[in-house]
């Protein structure tokens, strides 16, 4: 059995990625990082054959130090270890970085890392909700608004004022789409942000996307209403420094 592994275009592991992507059916955190030319690709190859592929990108983006993606046809799984080991070895890579709710991938992480710890929490959608708040407006920021850095398209408008706002970001894996959202500071701890979420996932909907999204794993406030807008924890993001 001759393994070989080499740095190829993203063109060479589309394919394998688009089965990879259908196989994990989740949301994938560093989805851009491939498009963006923000990672290196490599093909996994057996006897000449290709059975998969590896990228690796950086904790900073110029840096190419962290596998965060690997994928093997399932026929061939058997070979993971040495598939995986010789990427180590051509990619030079000193860090994994995984998300925990992809068990082949995360697999590897606990076997050839070590200092693992997660950093960010990630939802996923698991019930409709039905808070209500007939004092407050849920509506797209208008074009003649203040337009702040950061800020969603969406807005909460209580009273003539702008209380929250929101967004959807699209730049990931079809269909799922990420929801993020602001409180003003003066407004929290009464619903307004699992509202707008609630209202943020039944625009995602509309859209025919699936609605994700992620936290700070010390963020409890944003865990909370998540929990509250019908999210469920789906996962962490693991990173690890190779052993050895």
């Amino acid at each position: 059995m001759n393994v070989k592994v080499q740095k190829t275009t993203l063109a060479t592991i589309k394919p394998f990625r688009s089965l990879f992507l259908q196989e994990i059916n989740v949301q994938i955190r560093y989805n851009a990082c491939h498009e963006r030319g923000w990672s290196d690709s490599y093909q996994l190859s057996i006897d000449q054959q290709m059975v998969g592929y590896g990228s690796v990108k950086g904790q900073e983006i110029s840096d190419r130090d962290t596998v965060f993606e690997f994928y093997v046809l399932p026929a061939f799984r058997r070979y993971t270890t040495p598939l995986f080991e010789e990427l180590l070895k051509v990619s030079k890579a000193t860090y994994l970085e995984c998300q925990s709710n992809d068990a082949h991938w995360s697999s590897l992480v606990y076997e050839f890392s070590q200092n693992i710890n997660a950093d960010t929490i990630l939802f996923e959608d698991q019930c409709v909700t039905d808070w209500v708040m007939p004092d407050v407006q849920f509506r797209p920021r208008r074009d003649d608004e203040p337009h702040i850095e950061g800020a969603g398209a969406y807005v909460l408008e209580r009273a003539g004022r702008i209380v929250a706002t929101g967004g959807i970001m699209l730049h990931y894996n079809i269909p799922f789409a990420d929801l993020f959202m602001e409180v003003d500071k003066d407004c929290r701890e009464n619903g307004l942000g699992s509202y707008l979420l609630q209202e943020l996932k039944r625009e995602c909907y509309q859209q025919g996307r699936v609605p994700a999204a992620r936290c700070s794993i010390a963020n409890k406030a944003s865990k909370a209403t998540l929990l509250k807008a019908g999210f469920k924890v789906a996962g962490f993001m693991l990173l690890g420094t190779v052993k050895g």
